[in-house]
């Protein structure tokens, strides 16, 4: 997401008054700068098809019960979701039409994959749609009554449903230039909502549970699309992509409390972008994403210090939104892989096992 934001105009008072300039949260352990662009380079495993006039955001991927692997992307300007081979990125088929009805979508944005459902955000229908696979049929939506202008998901499978949380990035309008105007800071209380998610036959619901956002200086969420979370650890972090403020993420828990901890704003020097936790055993690492317009650099933090532990780009791969880990083995990735948005027009897959190659992580522990 590239969003110009100005600061709302009583915020900005009352900083004048204050005689306050905005501070850096307490970060967690980050590499230094100069280390942290130490950049390993890993060759894309296969590009899908580009199209861009679909301006693709987000994937997430899917094995079918006769072991097919689909990686399936959000496409924002043409209304529906793409479907790829995830071994091989050969385009299988498209899902979706303009609209507000069930099936269709306005803008979507953010997805993700869960047992047998797939969740997109649609950020101009301000809502969470669910739909089943294989058949991509359409469960429900929720939601729509309280989302303004949401972008991004992760959901945390519990006993008897989901909880699913949502980013939403809302504005204060606009200037005269145009650009959205941020809202003051004891405004952004709800820049993440956490629902209730049911499924029973053939019918998903979801109902509101609660509102998040921090609203000091350190802990607000200026501008966000990108989340996820750490059950094991009580984490949720989330992207900071307000890059007049800083690219870095925040770390709140899954009750939505800042935690006081940040991270990554020595290492990014583009937009916080998307993220994903690859686990290993008790330890793991969070893959995040800084979305450079010529390169995507994808940094790695240690799970639970979150210090910088490496960086790779690709070959081609650019200008990346989303991106989605799929930690499972498969015929062509028997380590996993890692899908991310190249340049809003495809996908691209990294091999996980040549990433780790490359970063000197172990290979031998549980996903």
């Amino acid at each position: 997401m590239r969003t110009t934001h100005t600061l709302g105009l009583l915020g900005l008072a009352l900083l004048t008054a204050c005689g306050q300039q905005p501070a850096p949260a307490a970060s967690a352990p980050a590499a230094a700068a100069d280390a942290a662009r130490n950049i390993a380079t890993v060759a894309e495993a296969f590009v899908t098809p580009m199209t861009p006039a679909d301006n693709i955001d987000s994937p997430a991927s899917w094995t079918t019960p006769d072991g097919q692997r689909w990686l399936i992307a959000t496409a924002k300007a043409t209304d529906k979701l793409v479907v790829y081979d995830g071994q091989t990125g050969t385009h299988l088929r498209d899902v979706g039409s303009t609209g507000t009805g069930l099936g269709q979508f306005v803008r979507p944005n953010g997805i993700a994959v869960v047992d047998d459902l797939v969740l997109i955000v649609e950020r101009d229908n301000h809502r969470v749609q669910v739909l089943r696979l294989p058949d991509f049929a359409p469960l429900g939506v929720f939601a729509a009554d309280d989302l303004r202008k949401p972008y991004g998901l992760w959901v945390n499978k519990r006993e008897g449903g989901y909880d699913v949380y949502v980013t939403d990035s809302y504005d204060a309008g606009e200037d005269a230039q145009g650009n959205d105007v941020l809202p003051p800071l004891a405004e952004l209380d709800k820049r993440v909502r956490r629902y209730a998610m049911t499924v029973q036959g053939d019918k998903a619901q979801g109902t509101l549970v609660s509102s998040i956002g921090d609203t000091s200086e350190a802990g607000a969420l200026r501008v966000v699309e990108s989340i996820w979370g750490d059950p094991a650890n009580d984490r949720l972090l989330i992207a900071e992509e307000d890059e007049t403020y800083a690219s870095e993420f925040k770390v709140y828990t899954l009750a939505g409390r800042f935690t006081g901890t940040t991270f990554g704003r020595d290492a990014f020097k583009a937009q916080a972008e998307g993220v994903m936790l690859r686990t290993c055993d008790k330890d793991g690492w969070w893959i995040t994403t800084e979305q450079g317009k010529q390169r995507s650099v994808f940094h790695l933090f240690d799970r639970r210090t979150f210090k910088h532990v490496g960086a790779f780009q690709g070959n081609t791969v650019a200008n990346t939104d989303g991106i989605w880990l799929d930690p499972h083995a498969s015929p062509r990735f028997p380590d996993g892989v890692l899908y991310a948005v190249h340049d809003d027009q495809g996908v691209v897959a990294f091999d996980w096992a040549s990433v780790a190659r490359q970063l000197s992580l172990p290979l031998e522990c549980a996903p």
